[in-house]
């Protein structure tokens, strides 16, 4: 049956995407990106995580990640949720990972980025990192330089934006569902 412009098309089906939030926050803090990513079609899913390590809360994403119906997910987060999702992306394989302002050193550590990104070359997966041109947690030249570590990654910054996007977040978003419509 031939389809007029009455009868609408469906998405384009697309992994769905789990984020973490950073260290300072809990999930309600990502629900303005759920709002926003979910608008334009996605299946968004937020996961908790527990405080401390990074490392300890690797298998925490892992567990949540398991209910993807057998599908690859896209996995990411925003600082802390976002290096332990690149973590789990160097032991796993997801469809995509999506770093929103990636904790690359502490403020005035800009030395411990290295540590930070050692596991990046293991990450096999695309990557997008969204990044804030003024982050005091992300030296802008130094993260140019450890992007170089991953083997399909894209970096979109934004000038005169901090250590989060929530001024930047419709285009962080239109970003984001791109990216992950490319990888469904």
């Amino acid at each position: 049956m031939p389809r007029g412009p009455h009868h609408a098309y469906p998405l384009p089906v697309s992994p769905p995407l789990y984020l973490a939030p950073g260290a300072s926050g809990s999930i309600e803090r990502l629900r303005p990106h759920e709002r926003a990513l979910s608008a334009h079609g996605l299946l968004v899913r937020l996961v908790e995580l527990p405080k401390g390590r990074a490392e300890r809360a690797v298998p925490v994403y892992r567990a949540a990640i398991a209910d993807a119906d057998g599908h690859p997910p896209v996995i990411g987060g925003h600082s802390y949720g976002g290096r332990v999702a690149s973590m789990l992306a160097s032991e796993e394989t997801p469809a995509g990972l999506v770093l929103l302002s990636y904790p690359l050193h502490a403020p005035g550590r800009q030395p411990s980025w290295e540590d930070r990104t050692s596991h990046w070359p293991k990450i096999a997966c695309p990557v997008l990192l969204l990044s804030g041109e003024s982050d005091p947690f992300a030296d802008l030249d130094l993260l140019r330089r450890a992007v170089k570590q991953l083997r399909d990654a894209r970096l979109v910054t934004y000038p005169g934006i901090g250590h989060g996007l929530e001024g930047v977040l419709d285009d962080a978003a239109e970003r984001i569902v791109a990216f992950v419509r490319e990888l469904g």
